[in-house]
């Protein structure tokens, strides 16, 4: 038994020094560990599991109010003197006397402006509302361009509110009342002229042959007839059917309408002197009396194109009543404005080959409108496109439309749209 001990002894290895578990801690914390998908920490494995979460509440970190020897605060250095200064000075304290007779003067300042200044406003109301038939003078004014010329931009800045379609009249039911300027004894009419557009042999456009020749057939009826184009569009990417409407109106004589061209969208044009290449290119035109540029959007020349037409306006009655938005005449408002955001957002052929109903309108007790819209579409499509992903498209139509309309209204306007096949 003896020679077994012995024999074991010298056979076994020596003994490793014990570590205490603070250098078990310190030695792992040091080495990258290799993560185990097939182990899941308990609460053994990781001190109570929070390992892996950050907690600045496990954490000593100092706070404001937590300092050893917190901060007195300063007391304000102020003397009672200085507030009784300061009283006198903004608080205004004055004798009892002087407050009656400040109180008494603003009294009567208020009961002036009670009594006099609406009868004024109302003088200068009724003397817009008294112009005689025989004193009242007229205009009636035709806008051709492309239908990113900015024909809505132009006649919105010289009605001063939104451009809308308003009832049709019975003698000129081929074509738009654009908007209705009224200043003084003069209004102008701005009359649209729908899909006036050139091929490249200078003939009409053969797409949507019954607008265009109506729109053609028009042309003559008015007193005034403005040519409009993007300047900026004819500078950078210059369209033959625009250059041949210009060249054909422009080269066509009337005895008694007179016409103008104007080069929209100035304000886009960095190079101010490529604007008097462009009126260079077109100058010789003899069928324009004047040449205008101009911006829509911004009012640039603005102003001269309006005295212009002012000064145009002969001896007649009124067509339209500056007071008065008619039922029909909103139902229109709320048409062209979906229009216009449906030509912003779908470009393309696809807005033109829409049929556009107006299905319901309807006025609810709390004073707000009810308007039903559907888009008809001829290709489905077309109907995705108009659509959108889960509808995103047709929703941004909406909401930018149902904005406006509520601006231009002044009411609540509940606003539905939809898109349906043919």
């Amino acid at each position: 038994m003896k020679a077994l001990r012995a024999l074991r002894t010298l056979s076994s290895k020596p003994r490793k020094t014990p570590l205490n578990p603070t250098f078990f801690h310190r030695f792992y914390a040091a080495q990258p560990q290799e993560d185990d998908s097939s182990h899941t920490p308990s609460l053994s494995d990781s001190e109570n599991g929070s390992d892996s979460v950050f907690d600045s509440t496990h954490y000593d970190i100092p706070t404001i109010s937590s300092d050893s020897k917190p901060k007195i605060p300063q007391k304000p250095t102020w003397n009672t003197k200085y507030r009784s200064k300061a009283d006198e000075l903004i608080d205004q304290k004055k004798k009892p006397d002087d407050l009656i007779f400040k109180n008494s003067s603003l009294a009567k300042k208020l009961l002036e402006a009670a009594v006099c200044l609406p009868s004024d406003d109302e003088d200068e109301e009724d003397e817009e509302e008294v112009v005689k038939e025989e004193d009242q003078k007229a205009l009636s004014v035709g806008i051709i361009g492309a239908p990113n010329a900015g024909k809505s931009a132009l006649t919105n800045y010289m009605v001063g509110t939104k451009v809308a379609a308003v009832s049709r009249k019975t003698n000129t039911t081929t074509h738009e009342v654009l908007g209705v300027m009224t200043k003084g004894d003069t209004q102008i009419c701005f009359f649209d002229t729908p899909g006036i557009t050139l091929s490249n042999r200078g003939c009409p456009y053969k797409d949507f042959k019954v607008r265009v020749e109506s729109a053609w057939s028009s042309v003559n009826l008015y007193d005034v007839l403005i040519v409009i184009f993007d300047v900026h569009r004819h500078l950078t990417r210059p369209d033959a059917r625009v250059i041949g409407l210009i060249k054909r109106m422009g080269a066509l004589a009337h005895p008694i309408q007179k016409r103008v061209l104007c080069m929209n969208k100035i304000d886009l044009v960095e190079k101010k002197k490529d604007l008097l290449t462009v009126a260079e290119q077109f100058k010789d035109l003899p069928g324009y009396e004047r040449h205008f540029m101009i911006s829509g959007l911004k009012g640039s020349g603005v102003k001269d194109l309006t005295q212009y037409l002012m000064d145009q306006a002969v001896k007649r009655c009124w067509e339209e009543d500056p007071f008065i938005m008619t039922k029909e005449v909103m139902k229109n408002i709320s048409l062209e404005v979906v229009r216009e955001r449906l030509l912003d957002h779908v470009h393309q052929e696809i807005p033109y080959g829409i049929e556009h109903r107006l299905m319901d309108w309807k006025e609810l007790r709390d004073g707000s409108l009810r308007i039903e819209q559907h888009l008809i579409t001829p290709k489905l499509s077309q109907r995705k496109i108009l659509v959108g992903k889960k509808g995103c498209k047709i929703g941004r139509i909406g909401m930018e439309a149902n904005e406006e309309l509520r601006s231009i209204f002044k009411r609540d306007v509940h606003l539905i749209l939809q898109v349906r096949l043919k």
